[in-house]
């Protein structure tokens, strides 16, 4: 239980302080990309040695199809996400006094939902291909939540002007369901496409990557 209140906890902080930075700094591409790694950074030293600091359905499944969790556990760690997903929103809607922008996911001006699927596809792989890849050596454990983290910040570097970076259908989801209107319509691209880039980093890593 410890695992995924850990993982609650870690999810409500990524997206209450990392969105939140993102609408109060109107969405500034340097602001918003070091927030968003930095929480993990700050999660990943905090609860990592509890739960591995998942905070994103896209991580565990990508673990789940590298072999390294059960199908169980994952389901039980993606429950935990979307509730503490939930809860950072509903907390930063509170500190900003409504609804209205809360952070979510949409298409940048000129970005077709084929542009986005596919950007947000490779960045999840990329995050997620990192992840596996950094996680699979003990030796690597002191630097793993820093390289963890730049690694967001730089899939955010790229994709905020296509897509505001998803990368994580937990906290695409939320900010969608309570900010409402065109950002609940597209939310389906933030969480298809980042499960999608999950899945192939998963099999990336178990035939690739992986040492016999």
């Amino acid at each position: 239980m410890k695992k995924y209140i850990a993982e609650g906890v870690g999810t409500m902080m990524l997206t209450l302080v990392a969105c939140g930075i993102a609408v109060t700094s109107g969405v500034d591409l340097v602001a918003t990309s070091l927030a968003f790694g930095l929480v993990i950074v700050a999660a990943a030293y905090s609860i990592g040695n509890v739960s591995g600091c998942h905070i994103n359905p896209a991580v565990s499944i990508a673990l789940l199809v590298a072999g390294k969790m059960t199908t169980k556990e994952c389901i039980r760690y993606i429950i935990s996400q979307v509730i503490g997903a939930f809860v950072g929103s509903l907390l930063l809607a509170l500190v900003l006094g409504g609804f209205s922008n809360l952070g979510a996911n949409g298409l940048g001006g000129g970005t077709s939902i084929w542009i986005a699927l596919v950007v947000e596809v490779i960045l999840t792989f990329i995050f997620t291909t990192t992840i596996l890849g950094v996680t699979d050596k003990k030796e690597n454990g002191h630097a793993t939540g820093i390289v963890i983290g730049l690694t967001l910040a730089l899939v955010h570097l790229f994709g905020l002007p296509f897509t505001g970076t998803s990368v994580n259908p937990a906290r695409s989801l939320a900010p969608a369901v309570l900010q409402g209107g065109s950002a609940f319509c597209n939310v389906w691209i933030f969480i298809v496409a980042p499960i999608a880039g999950a899945v192939l980093a998963g099999l990336f890593y178990k035939y690739v990557l992986k040492e016999k």
